[in-house]
């Protein structure tokens, strides 16, 4: 199991993933028509080179925010967690472009037991996207319900 139990992380703990996603058309193209989501700023090249600010088309945000949330499973929540209980602070302060290598990483920000389930820790992480010059594509706050270690 890669994931890790509630009392093995620590509060500042930084994930750096290893993994690693160039975005491709396909992508945005597919997740687009599975979320039903005909907006002309993901799937319309010509309506982007002339009427955009960016000239050229932007990838679907939840996308985006699925692919940093995903990409930290392995190292992070993997078989250990219970339930994803939400994501606040969403933000995306940069697009993400078709061609676009993203990076991603994992802060521990809290740790603290559950009040209604007792055998169970919330952890909030911080996920953070980056592309490949360095810019910050999004970033989120997420809380998770994780097992805490068996008892032996």
């Amino acid at each position: 199991m890669a994931g890790l139990y509630f009392e093995e992380f620590h509060v500042g703990q930084l994930f750096r993933h290893a993994m690693r996603r160039t975005v491709t058309e396909t992508d945005n193209l597919i997740f687009s028509a599975l979320t039903h989501n005909p907006a002309a700023l993901h799937l319309d090249a010509e309506y982007c080179r002339t009427q955009s600010e960016f000239g050229q088309r932007v990838v679907n945000s939840v996308y985006t925010l699925g692919l940093m949330v995903g990409v930290s499973v392995g190292d992070t929540t993997l078989g250990t967690t219970v339930a994803n209980l939400g994501w606040d602070e969403v933000r995306f302060p940069k697009p993400l472009f078709h061609g676009d290598t993203v990076r991603c990483e994992t802060e521990v920000l809290e740790l603290r037991d559950s009040r209604s389930r007792p055998a169970h820790g919330i952890v909030i992480f911080a996920h953070r996207a980056y592309n490949q010059h360095e810019v910050l594509v999004a970033s989120c706050k997420r809380s998770a319900l994780m097992l805490r270690k068996p008892h032996s």
